[in-house]
């Protein structure tokens, strides 16, 4: 009986798979040389297996770094195949790349020369360069239209009317003893700048469509703060719903009459002429940057 179990026990074992084998993959490539873009095969066959399992492979560059991994299915017939398409961001350099099938601890080599990445290093110092200036101008352009060269428009100014930036409503004036020269709304404090030419005291009235320059509290009526050459003065005031008239006295030299209130008409045609400039610039360099970027491929 004891004979017979060692038996029994020696036939068990001789039929385990033997796991531990080195070398009992076998590895293959389609060819032995690629090029930038090219799609390797890799194909070969393994001795023994847990049927469902899958294996590990691994490609290494040159130096040693990890470039591509993968699990591959194994067939009924212990059969494995996959592509791997060579190039990228991780495969650039030329020379002999290691490919390495592993299964437990059994495993399997094989090797292939890779021509390297066809765009040279120039294209990418080419492209770098150019995002770095879209990223410089954009920058620029908007903190010099906005913060420290805001873009003026002229209103039309005629004998009795203005038309303020983009404004449909035009504002009716009248003065005495002075030339009108500008009317610039001021985002920052709400307000109409008003430039003149006071050649003797005098006064002008202004009436203003509510749309244009407003005054409010509370939904009704607030009162407008008035300076003359930066000094607060009294004025004359007529309103109705559409519209508020203002008559301001003012002396011989004087240049600047601003009116503040809540609300001043927006300058469309500042952030207009800031974003079609942004948008011009932006579309000129990513042309640029794509045409370099062609011609130093080809």
């Amino acid at each position: 009986m004891i004979f017979a179990l060692l038996g029994i026990l020696t036939t068990s074992i001789a039929v385990t798979p033997a796991f531990g084998e080195n070398g009992s993959i076998d590895v293959n490539t389609d060819k032995s040389s690629y090029l930038d873009g090219e799609t390797v095969s890799i194909f070969g066959e393994i001795k023994n297996m847990v049927p469902g399992d899958q294996l590990s492979l691994i490609i290494q560059s040159p130096n040693g770094n990890l470039v591509a991994l993968d699990q591959m299915t194994v067939g009924s017939d212990y059969q494995f195949s996959t592509e791997i398409k060579l190039g990228g961001k991780l495969m650039k350099a030329e020379g002999t790349y290691t490919i390495k099938v592993q299964y437990r601890e059994q495993s399997g080599t094989t090797s292939f020369e890779f021509g390297g990445i066809t765009s040279s290093p120039s294209s990418e110092l080419v492209e770098d360069l150019v995002e770095d200036l879209v990223e410089d101008l954009v920058e620029d352009l908007v903190e010099d239209i906005v913060i420290e060269n805001p873009i003026i428009v002229d209103s039309i100014v005629t004998a009795t009317t203005i038309v303020v930036q983009d404004s449909t409503d035009l504002v009716s004036y009248e003065i005495i003893n002075a030339k009108l020269i500008n009317v610039i709304p001021d985002m920052d404090a709400v307000s109409l700048l008003i430039y003149i030419q006071a050649t003797d005291d005098g006064s002008i009235t202004l009436t203003i469509p509510r749309s244009v320059l407003d005054a409010s509290i509370n939904g009704g009526d607030d009162e407008f703060f008035v300076l003359v050459d930066g000094e607060e003065v009294d004025f004359e005031e007529l309103t109705t719903d559409t519209d508020r008239t203002l008559t301001i006295e003012f002396n011989a030299g004087t240049e600047q009459i601003e009116i503040i209130g809540t609300f001043v008409i927006p300058e469309f045609g500042t952030i207009a002429a800031m974003i079609l400039a942004v948008a011009i610039i932006s579309i000129i360099a990513i042309s640029a940057k794509s045409r370099l970027a062609i011609q130093s491929r080809y």
